[in-house]
Formats: C-alpha cells, sequence, structure tokens
C-alpha cells in the first residue's frame, strides 16, 4: 500500500491537511496510519523530546541530525513497513525530505551525507506521493505560536535555507506541491484530487 508524505516549513498547515484526510479516508472506509516525525514510536517520543527542547541549544548540527535519523529508523521498523505490509495507507508528517531541507541545507551539512544516512536508516523506503506546502515569509511570521520549540525558534533566515531544500527536491514525480497561503479547504481540494488521482480511489 502507498507512503504518503507531507511537507513543509513550521507553520505551513500540513498537520491540519492531515487531519482533514484522515477524516476522508475514514468515510471511504480506507485503513490508514498516520505517525509524526520525529517520534511515532516510544523511542521515538524520547527522542523528540531531546531535539525540540530549548535548553539544548549547543547540540551540534550533526548530533541534531543523527537523532532525526535514529527516530526515523525506528519508525520504519517498528511501524511504518508492518503497516504497509498489511495492507494499510501509511501518512507521515515529516519524513526524508524534512532531514535534506532542514539538517542537509538549513544546518548546511550537505544533500549527499542526509540523503545517504537516511536511505541507511529506512532500508531506502522513498514515499510514493508526497505533498508539499510553499508559503512566505508574511504567513510563517503570522503563524507562528508565541511558544516555540528549539527548531521553531531558528527564525526566518533559517527557514529560507531549509525552502532553499525543499526547492532542490520538489522537481521529483512524487511531488505535488501546494499553495500553503490558501484557505484550508481550497487546499484540501487540491489535495484529494490529487489523492485520487494517484490512487484511483
Amino acid at each position: 500500500m502507498p507512503l504518503v508524505t507531507f511537507e513543509g516549513i513550521d507553520g505551513c498547515g500540513k498537520t491540519t491537511q492531515i487531519e482533514k484526510l484522515s477524516e476522508y479516508l475514514k468515510s471511504k472506509g480506507i485503513k490508514h496510519s498516520i505517525f509524526r516525525e520525529p517520534g511515532g514510536t516510544k523511542i521515538g517520543e524520547q527522542i523528540r523530546n531531546i531535539l525540540l527542547d530549548k535548553s539544548n541549544t549547543s547540540m551540534d548540527p550533526k548530533t541534531e541530525f543523527l537523532l532525526y535519523a535514529a527516530s526515523r529508523a525506528q519508525l520504519v521498523k517498528e511501524k511504518v513497513k508492518p503497516e504497509l505490509e498489511k495492507g494499510e495507507y501509511v501518512i507521515l508528517d515529516r519524513y526524508i525530505d524534512s532531514s535534506v531541507a532542514y539538517q542537509g541545507f538549513g544546518r548546511g551539512l550537505g544533500k549527499r551525507i542526509v540523503m545517504l544516512v537516511n536511505e541507511f536508516a529506512t532500508d531506502m523506503l522513498y514515499p510514493d506521493l508526497t505533498f508539499y506546502f510553499e508559503i512566505d515569509k508574511e504567513t510563517f511570521e503570522k503563524r507562528m505560536k508565541p511558544k516555540k520549540d528549539r527548531l521553531e525558534s531558528e527564525g526566518w533566515l533559517f527557514m529560507e535555507r531549509v525552502i532553499e531544500g525543499y526547492n532542490s527536491l520538489k522537481r521529483s514525480k512524487r511531488f505535488v506541491t501546494v499553495d500553503g497561503k490558501l484557505g484550508e479547504n481550497e487546499i484540501f481540494k487540491v489535495i484529494i484530487e490529487e489523492f485520487e488521482k494517484h490512487f484511483a480511489l
């Protein structure tokens, strides 16, 4: 069964659309699982707490990157592959592309090493379809909540580098670029159209 991922910078609206897609799939009687990254497993959630803790400002970019890869490896082994093998759709709130964008470009570690380590961590399991939500600086700043986690606190200059990373990826055939500035219902209409087209629902 398909693996579908949702990507974009913080505040792009992808999590809201995942919830709407889940309701749609339930209405169709389609079995599916949703997991967030980092996290989704007991070990992954512990790693998430370390990664997003604002007190960990001294974390080296390599440490950050490897922690994300470790959480992802656990999620794929423990949850994603078993669900796919059972014939269920799996929807992920972030996946490999986030590491390419955030650590490869945002942190300057480079695309090549990020791809290499993640292919090892996931046994080269790539998505069948990826929705990438684009937003601008004004939208980003308007949507940022007051209590920001460690990565959300990085600001727009960091996010510009992250966007550069996503732009290097979105030419892939599996990417569907969505205008994240549109209204929720307008965005959802695009998602459903693309979802049904790709999977012939």
